[in-house]
């Protein structure tokens, strides 16, 4: 089966290494460090806005939203909201001045584009948020200055499972256009896992864990994977405004230190929940058309195209002031907001296996063993 390599992380040009400008020691939670800033904020509600947001007010900033308003209108009622489209509805925001931007939302390069060329000399930071997905090449370890993902036809639109990282690269180039480097961060996360995540892909894992008894994990427990806390990514970002950080950064937890039986570790601590694991092969996942699906999320065949997919360096981020919490809190605060929604919701994940699925496949396995 052909491995989707676009999908994997689906949820980011500048040549060189990223630098980072001007870092002092990032200030303590709750101290009176950070100057006040006015921050605009391209999207905002939601799975990444809100954790920015949150933290940008936290810090004692003043935020305004600019969005559509179809969703989540409710979170943030006492906010400045500016209701538009970065599809050619950019005028609410003609006119005005921010110190900094955040730039969560951008997906189609003329749209990025658009936006930061009317910003571009009404703010004084702008963050772009990319994705590691903007990577040409995703069987090598990963740097800031690897070779990016190129589409053939730069006016294509639509954002699919093939063009998503292509499209992002481009976007990069795009920001990068119309803002001065030194005013510029952009920032590419791997999986974004945490309260609030929408796709369930590392959500998956320690709610079907919960479950108990027999539960198919792929591959080996020493393959490795990637992700990054949400809060961790929020963080970041308001550092990037707080410090005058400029540069472009991998946001993922350490190359090579974190593997599928960590993940199923800190699952059944956090469930207080024992599974009997059956760790099966790349080559049965591949017969039934799951090795790189959907079906098996976070997780990528340790051979082939997406080899080095877990292996993507976040030592310029980390310099630059990123903190990576343990995975676990991840998983534990995962499932402390996962059992706040409604049971619909619990009832309808995003990926993973279904249980009926899961029973097949099990069946399957045991009789081919």
């Amino acid at each position: 089966m052909s491995h989707n390599r676009r999908e994997f992380i689906k949820a980011g040009i500048m040549g060189g290494a990223a630098t980072a400008v001007g870092i002092p020691q990032a200030a303590e939670a709750g101290s009176n460090e950070f100057k006040p800033l006015n921050i605009l904020v391209l999207g905002g509600t939601g799975f990444l806005g809100p954790h920015m947001v949150r933290e940008a007010l936290r810090r004692g900033h003043t935020v305004t939203l600019f969005n559509r308003a179809r969703s989540n209108t409710s979170l943030f009622p006492d906010l400045e909201t500016i209701k538009g489209d970065r599809d050619n509805g950019l005028d609410g925001l003609k006119g005005r001045s921010w110190d900094a931007v955040l730039d969560n939302s951008g997906y189609v390069p003329r749209h990025v584009q658009d936006s930061a060329r009317l910003l571009a000399g009404h703010t004084d930071r702008y963050v772009f948020t990319s994705t590691v997905s903007v990577y040409a090449d995703f069987n090598i370890h990963n740097v800031e200055s690897s070779p990016l993902a190129k589409i053939a036809d730069e006016t294509v639109e639509e954002v699919t499972g093939e063009t998503y990282g292509a499209l992002k690269a481009l976007c990069e180039k795009r920001v990068a256009s119309e803002i001065a480097a030194d005013k510029l961060a952009i920032i590419r996360p791997t999986y974004v896992c945490g309260p609030g995540d929408h796709t369930d892909r590392f959500s998956y894992w320690p709610i079907r864990t919960r479950r108990g008894g027999e539960m198919i994990w792929p591959g080996k427990p020493g393959d490795v994977i990637q992700i990054i806390d949400v809060n961790d990514l929020a963080n970041f970002t308001i550092d990037c405004v707080d410090h005058e950080i400029s540069g472009i950064f991998n946001a993922v937890n350490p190359a090579g230190k974190f593997t599928m039986g960590d993940l199923l570790e800190d699952s059944q601590a956090v469930t207080g929940t024992s599974v009997d694991p059956l760790w099966v092969s790349e080559e049965f996942l591949y017969d039934f058309d799951l090795a790189g699906s959907r079906s098996i999320p976070i997780w990528s065949p340790t051979g082939g195209e997406n080899g080095g997919s877990g292996t993507f360096s976040g030592e310029a981020a980390r310099a630059a002031g990123l903190h990576n919490r343990p995975e676990r809190e991840t998983a534990r605060n995962l499932l402390t907001w996962w059992d706040t929604l409604s049971e619909e919701r619990r009832g309808n994940m995003k990926a993973g296996l279904a249980l009926d699925r899961e029973a097949e496949l099990i069946a399957a396995w045991k009789a081919r063993a």
